[in-house]
């Protein structure tokens, strides 16, 4: 079976360094917010651009915390709106409503799948006061237009950057271009952990200072709680692995690059819909992602063919049980683009001969 994420091999390339890093965090004696996430904090604020970054436990806090900062900070409160694609992972919605905040669902560009800016104006209120887009499978959203609606209408915008670490626009990378941004360092990203982790970026001095706040317990001096924070804390441990695949971000992306290149022009079954891409440095490809029509029967076909894919996401957001308030919502791309997308196998690490065994069965599929 070629699988569709081979971790073990992708971490297998760096195991003495990363060994030799875990080795460091033991033999220090400081588990908790030590030199370790200083330094990647550093090393990841320095590649990304910005002036900051806050290393928290995982994505999906990382986001949380950008809104729940600037609700601390005066500059949203309950109730308020924010703009977010209906094309997206849950955890995107979840961070706006875990601040008791109303998520306004915008639908995609069927062509990049990520949020359409041609409709987002349409979609501002009274109420709205940000922008969450994401960049989709690695792909950066249309940030001129993002950026010029919401300075014309006095938004922030909040970058997801969960599936784009190392993908640029416009010569700025992803987590610099918005107000702030989240990452995810899950196993499975571009950079991924070897657990879960996650980091907050941004210029803005202010907003960095609350969330360093935030993420300890709301404390800025131990024992003196200015906020009513949570504990979500980058780990020590995970900061030294990540250091150290930092350093091979960039590569591990022109691999994936290459390996997306092969599918582009080799993938010529006509009934395969293949991904769009309006700017080479601006995917990064952390999946290569096709549309069909007739999807469960190429994923059956595949797996007899010992190739294995992953849908994401089969159920969009505001078809989940969470949100039975949402149920009732049409978006017919959202929902066309849920039944119908499928994730080959894409990693650093794919060999040739699984690279052309996909594709051959791929134009085979009748």
């Amino acid at each position: 079976m070629i699988p569709f994420l081979d971790l073990k091999a992708i971490n297998h390339q760096y195991q003495q360094a990363l060994k030799d890093a875990a080795a460091r965090v033991i033999d220090s004696g400081w588990y908790i917010l030590g030199e370790e996430v200083a330094q990647f904090e550093s090393e990841f604020a320095a590649y990304c651009g910005t002036e900051f970054c806050i290393g928290v436990a995982n994505g999906l806090d990382a986001l949380t915390l950008i809104l729940r900062a600037w609700i601390e900070q005066g500059q949203l409160a309950e109730g308020d709106e924010v703009i977010v694609p209906a094309n997206t992972y849950i955890a995107s919605i979840l961070a706006i409503t875990e601040n008791r905040l109303k998520p306004v669902l915008v639908e995609p560009d069927p062509e990049t799948f990520n949020l359409d800016p041609t409709l987002v104006e349409q979609h501002i209120s009274d109420r709205t006061r940000a922008i969450l887009t994401v960049h989709l499978y690695g792909q950066v959203s249309g940030m001129d237009a993002i950026m010029s609606i919401a300075r014309k209408h006095n938004l922030k915008v909040v970058e997801d950057c969960a599936q784009a670490h190392g993908a640029c626009y416009q010569g700025k990378k992803v987590g610099s271009i918005g107000d702030a941004a989240g990452f995810s360092f899950y196993p499975g990203k571009n950079l991924g952990a070897l657990g879960d982790a996650g980091a907050i970026t941004t210029s803005d001095a202010q907003l960095a200072e609350t969330l360093r706040a935030l993420r300890n317990y709301g404390s800025q001096e131990k024992y003196k709680n200015i906020y009513q924070g949570v504990n979500s804390r980058l780990d020590e441990m995970q900061a030294a692995l990540l250091r150290v695949k930092l350093q091979y971000l960039d590569s591990e992306i022109n691999a994936r690059r290459e390996v997306a290149s092969y599918y582009n022009k080799h993938l010529l079954n006509p009934i395969i819909e293949l991904p769009i891409m309006h700017d080479s440095n601006a995917h990064v490809w952390h999946l290569y992602v096709v549309r069909i029509h007739e999807r469960d029967r190429l994923v059956d076909y595949l797996s007899e063919h010992g190739i294995q894919t992953i849908v994401h996401y089969p159920i969009p957001p505001h078809q989940q049980g969470a949100y039975e308030n949402l149920n009732g919502i049409e978006l017919p791309i959202s929902e066309m683009l849920h039944r119908e997308v499928l994730s080959l196998p894409i990693s650093p690490v794919m060999m040739s001969d699984q690279i052309s065994k996909i594709t051959m069965a791929i134009n085979s599929f009748q």
